[in-house]
């Protein structure tokens, strides 16, 4: 690994063992569920997938051993019934601050959305909230209210008499000053906007009820950002003789989550909680990706789920506290195809839309690595340099939606200066003249004005992005290398 920069904040290898009681965290509950799996994020944004029941079957062929859900969907619940896996219900963000400003909306909600399935369904954890803190939109409306509703719910949950589901909320990477890398992990500290005012008494909301910071650690997006730095195969758990050794505290890392892990865990000892036990809400790798960005294909997914399952299999820990065990819960069960943003966003399944496996996998972790059948050569490891186009995707060929794509073009031809001059009548790329014809140029002279500053191609799953050049005749469409 390249060399670290000086840490900013770094502690002392002495200070950080007295900070953090390996043994506070050794009784933790095994995230594999009493011996089994890893857990599996359940969502459901997309179509046409299977029922309930048919994924509580495709959960048990996985290996699954606990289910984490972003709602507290009935259908769902009562299909986890008896299944005896620990299960992670969420109260949605934009209700947050009723929550707080109410005790009886606190308990209303327990009331409906978990006391009718609980205990037939072994719900575990009651996460308040879905990375709340990534989102400044609400930092005044919600931030505040966060640990209030929190309170709230777990309040309810006690004049029930439920003492084994705890209550966290999910925080990704970005609550941590450097974000998602905090290099050396010794360097980190929570955000300054959030460390005092939310964080501090998040963190002692958790120490005091004995639960879990619950993050979403992603080393996929680490390594896609420093691809010419980090090397793939740390990023995979396969780094072989590939060490990181943090100049703060000497502890050497093998592979990048457990830099990511321990630096949630510096930053909660820098505000006097290095005891809180740690749960690892997402992690994953995408099976696949857009053109322009790099690494998602179902060789490296694969890779880094096998190896995940077979790594906490052993509960190694981290180097920052060896032996401990967490919930680690892989995002996610099925490659949803109505999420927005790039293509990534649509491709983390262990299965597709339709319930085949993208690839096998034994959540276990106890099935040898080498037993596997070989994996499709990944393709897209190095940046893609040549052109690329957005058009209007095969799902949108399949499923024809006029009105939808009639939205969709009108909305990219609205955007920008000149966008569609070339699809008005008499011009190169007026004919054919259909929303259909009209719709890839649309969509594609939109993307090439605004992709740089964010824009994707997706337009409700209508678009995708492609290599093959769809200009015709005199229609020339701009590509990525004209940008």
């Amino acid at each position: 690994m390249a060399a670290a920069a000086p840490p900013l904040r770094a502690l002392p290898l002495l200070l950080l063992c007295a900070a953090f009681p390996f043994n506070a965290v050794a009784h933790a509950v095994s995230g594999s569920g009493g011996g089994h799996g890893l857990g599996v994020n359940y969502g459901r944004v997309a179509d046409d997938i299977p029922s309930p029941r048919r994924s509580v079957e495709l959960l048990r062929a996985a290996g699954a051993g606990s289910v984490k859900i972003y709602d507290a969907n009935p259908g769902v619940l009562r299909a986890l019934a008896g299944t005896r896996w620990p299960v992670s219900i969420m109260v949605p963000n934009e209700i947050i601050p009723d929550l707080a400003a109410s005790d009886a909306a606190a308990d209303r909600w327990v009331a409906e959305n978990l006391a009718p399935y609980y205990p037939a369904t072994r719900v575990k954890f009651l996460l308040v909230g879905n990375e709340i803190l990534s989102d400044t939109s609400i930092a005044n409306s919600t931030w505040p209210r966060l640990v209030p509703a929190m309170e709230n719910i777990h309040l309810s949950l006690r004049k029930r008499g439920i003492s084994s589901v705890k209550v966290g909320t999910t925080l990704a990477m970005d609550a941590l000053e450097d974000g998602a890398f905090p290099r050396p992990p010794s360097a980190a500290a929570f955000r300054a906007d959030i460390a005092e005012a939310v964080v501090r008494p998040l963190l002692h909301f958790l120490n005091g009820t004995n639960s879990y910071y619950f993050v979403d650690a992603y080393p996929y997006f680490v390594w896609a950002g420093n691809n010419l730095t980090v090397p793939l195969d740390y990023a995979l758990f396969q780094g072989g003789r590939t060490r990181y050794v943090d100049p703060g505290t000497g502890l050497t890392y093998t592979n990048l989550l457990d830099e990511m892990l321990d630096a949630v865990t510096i930053a909660m000892a820098k505000l006097g909680y290095g005891s809180v036990k740690l749960a690892v809400a997402e992690t994953g790798w995408p099976n696949g990706c857009d053109y322009d960005q790099i690494g998602g294909n179902v060789h490296n997914a694969a890779i880094y789920n096998r190896n995940l399952a077979a790594r906490m299999a052993k509960n190694p820990g981290t180097p920052l506290r060896p032996g401990a065990k967490m919930p680690v819960f892989v995002f996610s069960l099925y490659n949803e195809d109505l999420k927005g943003g790039p293509g990534t966003e649509r491709h983390w399944g262990l299965y597709y839309a339709n319930g085949t496996a993208v690839y096998e996998i034994d959540l276990t972790g106890r099935r040898s690595l080498w037993s596997y059948p070989p994996l499709p050569a990944p393709e897209n490891n190095t940046p893609y340099k040549g052109p690329i186009w957005c058009v209007k995707s095969a799902a949108a060929s399949k499923k024809l939606n006029e009105t939808a794509l009639g939205n969709a073009l009108s909305y990219a031809c609205g955007q920008g200066n000149g966008t569609c001059d070339a699809i008005q009548p008499g011009k190169k790329c007026y004919l054919p003249n259909s929303t259909v014809g009209h719709a890839s140029y649309a969509f594609n002279s939109y993307w090439q004005q605004f992709r740089k500053i964010g824009a994707t191609c997706y337009f409700n799953n209508l678009a995708e992005q492609t290599i093959k050049d769809p200009s015709h005749g005199s229609c020339k469409f701009r590509s990525s290398l004209d940008s």
